[in-house]
């Protein structure tokens, strides 16, 4: 649990999650239900909703884990429609495709990135401090992870 904890705080967030409900499998989280627990063998493959594995020493999330910490109150930089489009297409987010700023605006934060319909695309970190920023053409928020990277694996 302490691998899930530690990634949330870096958006300066806090996520709600029943410890007795997270099952590790090697080094893949799980959430699952109360009644599937009592389901799930020693070697299961996939169960509940991934949240995420840590691969040497550093913990990867899943895009649902991602979603539910947008949820809450955490850093987030909605952008629009182009800027989103990049994001996704593994681009970092210049200052001109910024629409609104949640949280955090210092460099070196983590951050959450979002569409206009509230929807987390995924997470980067602030590059510059956003309001001391005034260059349009400057990269703010250096891409980390986007729901468009399973896709462009598959090349």
């Amino acid at each position: 649990m302490k691998p899930i904890e530690d990634f949330v705080s870096k958006f300066n967030a806090g996520i709600s999650l029943d410890e007795n409900l997270i099952v590790k499998r090697e080094k893949r989280y799980f959430l699952i239900q109360e009644r599937l627990k009592n389901q799930i063998r020693e070697h299961f493959f996939y169960a509940g909703a991934y949240l995420g594995k840590v691969k040497d020493g550093i913990f990867f999330p899943s895009f649902i884990l991602l979603a539910m910490i947008a949820e809450g109150k955490a850093n987030k930089i909605m952008v629009d429609d182009k800027a989103a489009w990049l994001f996704i297409c593994g681009r970092d987010v210049f200052k001109q495709g910024i629409l609104n700023v949640i949280g955090s605006k210092r460099k070196g934060d983590y951050t959450l990135i979002l569409n206009q319909h509230n929807e987390c695309l995924g997470f980067g970190r602030i590059l510059h401090n956003i309001n001391e920023e005034e260059e349009k053409n400057k990269v703010i928020v250096k891409n980390i992870s986007d729901i468009g990277d399973f896709l462009r694996r598959e090349r």
